[in-house]
């Protein structure tokens, strides 16, 4: 039996059509990676034990900061006595027919050691859910994870490109450092490239500096604002943090680590077993 190709009528040539970005490079295939998410870095060999306590952390996080709401209400319905059989049938089938609960998390595959990325869905912030992770840990020790080390929230991302970049930084950047901010920040552009060759560091550090409004000054040492920049292969994710320095550059470990030798508290375990 000879097996048959589709044929161009079919949409075979439709699916093997290249698809191109708005700055006109092709393409290849779903990009897996994209924001808004979180990046994390674990521990070697440990990215698929480190997967399974980040969806536990953040799901609890998440319920707790952006409880969810039952969908569905039926205090303005009828009550289920006084609807006919027929109507109640109907009722039941509707309810079956509606999509399932979407995860408000998801693993996407880097195929990187060591290197792990969680996107968000709405209403999830991830800067807002990092930063109450950290200064929990920050407060108490416990880092509530075995394998995972540092956290880098990506509020925005794009194909890494300059003027695309510079586009999400405008946007991203206008309601901290924008006309409607009276205070003026010094702040830092803290980069991590992986994996990407096309762009050097310092033409996207010149890049995303161009895009901050006048008046807010650099300050390597002890910003109030970090711009975190995360470049991986194609993707860059970008976001606004603050008390990065305080917070250990968002390492948990070394959060719990001077909080249990500062003597706050001798017996807090740096991990929740």
């Amino acid at each position: 039996m000879s097996s048959k190709r589709p044929s161009t009528s079919q949409g075979g040539s439709d699916r093997r059509k290249k698809k191109y970005r708005p700055d006109g490079t092709a393409i290849h295939g779903k990009r897996n990676i994209d924001g808004p998410g979180i990046w994390v870095t674990c521990i070697k060999g440990k990215e698929k034990h480190a997967v399974g306590e980040l969806y536990e952390l953040f799901n609890t996080l998440g319920s707790e900061l952006w409880p969810e709401t039952k969908e569905g209400d039926d205090s303005d319905s009828e009550p289920e006595e006084e609807l006919s059989i027929e109507a109640q049938i109907a009722s039941e089938l509707s309810a079956m027919k509606k999509p399932k609960h979407e995860q408000r998390f998801a693993n996407c595959q880097t195929n990187t050691a060591c290197l792990v990325f969680i996107s968000c869905k709405p209403p999830i912030d991830p800067v807002q859910l990092v930063a109450t992770h950290l200064r929990r840990v920050q407060e108490t020790g416990i880092t509530h994870t075995r394998h995972s080390l540092r956290f880098s929230p990506v509020s925005a991302s794009c194909v890494t490109n300059i003027p695309e970049i510079q586009a999400v930084c405008r946007k991203l950047f206008e309601p901290i450092f924008g006309e409607s901010s009276e205070k003026k920040f010094k702040y830092k552009i803290e980069m991590r490239i992986r994996n990407h060759t096309t762009i050097t560091r310092m033409t996207l550090i010149e890049a995303i500096a161009q895009t901050i409004p006048p008046g807010h000054s650099v300050d390597l040492k002890d910003p109030e604002l970090v711009i975190i920049v995360e470049v991986f292969k194609a993707v860059c994710g970008v976001s606004v943090v603050q008390d990065y320095n305080k917070l250990q550059r968002f390492n948990s470990v070394e959060i719990a680590n001077k909080h249990n030798k500062s003597g706050s508290s001798d017996e807090t375990p740096s991990r929740m077993d």
